[in-house]
């Protein structure tokens, strides 16, 4: 209990103050008359002053606060490598036992784990938070249990006592991490681009000239090639497929290094064609010539070659070869030359007339088998003697026609394949019908009778359920057959037309082995650190998932069917990193964040980043490997820390329970002082 002495005026203190102004003038005036009892009179004056400010004594009941050391514990992932956790518990260990011996004192402790995100280890600003909730006036001293990398050190906050910080790691520590210093977003097919590459050692690492270095695309077998450590690596890619291309770099696990974490990198590169080169061969004019062209030349990523056999060689009309306008049919040059030069190439009603020999259509049937496309629409002379099915190319073909030829009006079908199949999923949905059955698309007059191979897919079909729309797989390449020419009646708007454009597209794209229309894959949409995983396939299930962490852990999980041919899942990734997923038989590759987290960029334990913060305190950073240290109470702004010690600011803090005012004398005691003055000055002047 303390006692203060403070003023309870029984009047508000501008009138206190004019009173003691009164006073002041009386006593001024008594002195200039020479009255003898003057000072009676001030002493007077002053006594019935003391009588209206109420002088009072405030008594305060103290309770003392005891004091705070704050301790933060990281635990983020690059403080789970080595053994980390283990110095983290030691020293955990010596504060409380430390603190314990301290009177009056208290430890708070806030741990830190891994963030959302890859924003790596945001140290100060738990330590800002922990502060904010706690009083500054009773806060002895701050401890940091990290090894050191931070990624706020600009969050830092104002410290109210010494902070130390003790470290983690070993001396001996060493650690090797593979940087993609530059990777393009995109890159055009068939055209290389350069990827920067560096390994770098960090710590006590181990002399070594080449590492090697595997790369794998899309999780196929990778390539192994060594490099240097320590220099920027220009390594020259050629994307091998459209669309989102995962290169993923690695480099082994060296004996002794602190983690593997950090020795991989991925790279995703959306492959896009510069333009996609198409050769339409047209054998005859006809209503849908036109609208072909009309399609593909309204398509500005489409570089078309497009030719017409208009004047056959039987054509006999007498006209001079000199005057007829037409140009010659580079035969040679097209299909000998730069067939290869065509991403796809279209026969639109092509009949043999003995243009292209069979040594050229033998060069197409290669070409498709080494990685070529050849789409083929087909009308009447399909199923007749001149038909390209009777021609080196029937080799490859997906359906051998019967010589039957329909002339009746169907609305084409998507089969049950091809409601499973990328090229015709969800197509009658961009047609829909109001009546609520079937395709809402219009109808064609026309369907070439054909047998299907059993290794084609038939995804559309016409009139009695015959085969419409049939794709298949060569070799390396793909083929497709539409048994009709009147698909250009959609484009046309025949009984509200139909979805050509899309069916054309996509039957481009999954020809051109786009991986977003592959019949086969899985893949992941991540947002965040969510994964969606997507399996699409012909089949009518399919097997479980088993999901890779980067730390090597396994998670199976089971898809479930959303659509025809698409089966999927959610699932919320522990933390962020390389994830391989493996079905059986299909495998994908995603980065959720980098390949190698913030938190491992840097892996070998250092105090530099907080030193600055460390010295203004007057704190120390003391490695946890030099073994435990002690506690000891230093006056505020004295040297905080020793050898072997640590020091903490003890704060008195207090807590007021209750407050007692007692005047210091009651009103008619100073009222009576006063009139006794009052009466021994009018005795001494009355003796005058």
């Amino acid at each position: 209990m303390t006692g203060t002495l403070v003023l309870d005026p029984l009047i508000p203190l501008i009138l206190l103050y004019g009173v003691a102004g009164l006073a002041l003038l009386a006593l001024i005036l008594a002195v200039w008359r020479r009255l003898p009892g003057w000072w009676l009179r001030g002493l007077a004056g002053l006594a019935l002053l003391a009588a209206i400010a109420n002088p009072s004594i405030q008594q305060e009941d103290r309770d003392p606060l005891s004091d705070i050391v704050m301790m933060v514990v990281d635990e983020s992932a690059s403080q789970r490598i080595g053994d980390r956790p283990s110095q983290n518990a030691q020293a955990i260990a010596n504060i409380e036992a430390e603190i314990a011996r301290q009177p009056n004192t208290e430890l708070r402790t806030v741990t830190l784990g891994d963030g959302e995100g890859d924003l790596g280890t945001t140290l100060m600003t738990a330590l800002s938070g922990a502060l904010a909730e706690e009083p500054q006036a009773r806060i002895a001293g701050i401890i940091l249990v990290t090894d050191g990398r931070l990624h706020d050190i600009e969050r830092a906050p104002n410290l109210p006592a010494p902070m130390h910080t003790l470290l983690t790691g070993q001396p001996e520590d060493w650690d090797r991490r593979l940087v993609v210093e530059n990777a393009p977003a995109f890159a055009i097919l068939g055209e290389e681009v350069n990827l920067t590459l560096r390994i770098e050692d960090q710590g006590a690492a181990p002399d070594a000239t080449s590492v090697p270095l595997s790369i794998s695309i899309d999780g196929e077998a990778p390539i192994t090639v060594p490099v240097p450590v320590g220099e920027n690596i220009q390594l020259p890619v050629t994307l091998p497929h459209g669309g989102m291309n995962v290169l993923q770099f690695t480099i082994p696990e060296a004996e002794g290094e602190l983690t593997n974490r950090n020795n991989a990198a991925v790279v995703q590169i959306n492959g896009v064609r510069d333009r996609l080169r198409v050769l339409l061969v047209s054998g005859e004019p006809h209503p849908g010539e036109r609208t072909w062209r009309n399609l593909l030349k309204s398509d500005s990523s489409v570089d078309l070659v497009h030719f017409t056999i208009l004047r056959p060689p039987e054509k006999q009309d007498g006209v001079p070869v000199n005057e007829l306008s037409l140009i010659a049919f580079p035969t040679r040059e097209l299909f000998l030359e730069k067939i290869h030069d065509f991403d796809l190439i279209i026969f639109d009603r092509y009949r043999r007339r003995g243009i292209l020999p069979s040594a050229y259509l033998d060069n197409i049937r290669d070409y498709v088998d080494q990685g070529g496309a050849v789409l083929i629409s087909s009308g009447p002379e399909y199923g007749s003697a001149e038909s390209i099915y009777r021609s080196p190319l029937g080799q490859i073909l997906p359906g051998a026609p019967t010589a039957r030829v329909f002339e009746e009006g169907f609305i084409p079908q998507i089969t049950d394949l091809g409601a499973r199949h990328p090229v015709t999923e969800g197509l009658d949905a961009l047609s829909p019908n109001p009546d609520g059955e079937g395709p809402g698309w219009g109808r064609w007059f026309r369907l070439v009778d054909v047998l299907v191979p059993q290794d084609a897919m038939t995804v559309m079909s016409g009139l009695d359920e015959r085969p419409l729309l049939t794709l298949n797989r060569v070799g390396e390449g793909r083929v497709a057959l539409i048994a009709s020419d009147h698909s250009w009646l959609w484009d046309r708007g025949y009984e509200g037309g139909g979805p050509q454009l899309e069916l054309l597209r996509r039957l481009a794209h999954w020809m051109m082995k786009e991986p977003e229309l592959e019949e086969e894959s899985l893949w992941v949409e991540p947002t965040g650190q969510t994964m969606r995983i997507i399996r699409r396939t012909l089949s009518l299930d399919t097997g479980d998932v088993v999901v890779t962490h980067p730390d090597g852990t396994e998670t199976t999980l089971r898809l479930e069917e959303v659509s025809p041919g698409r089966f999927e899942t959610l699932w919320e990734a522990p933390e962020i990193g390389l994830y391989r997923l493996n079905d059986g038989e299909e495998d994908a590759v995603i980065a959720l964040g980098p390949a190698a987290p913030r938190e491992f960029e840097q892996t070998i334990a250092g105090g530099e980043t907080l030193a600055p913060l460390v010295e203004n305190t007057r704190g120390a950073i003391v490695p946890i490997s030099a073994g435990d240290i002690n506690i000891r109470t230093v006056r505020e702004g004295r040297p905080a820390a020793g050898r072997g010690w640590i020091g903490i600011t003890p704060r008195d803090a207090f807590r007021t329970a209750d407050i007692n005012i007692t005047p210091l004398l009651p009103a008619w005691a100073f009222l009576l002082l006063a009139s006794l003055l009052i009466v021994g000055a009018w005795l001494r002047e009355g003796r005058r």
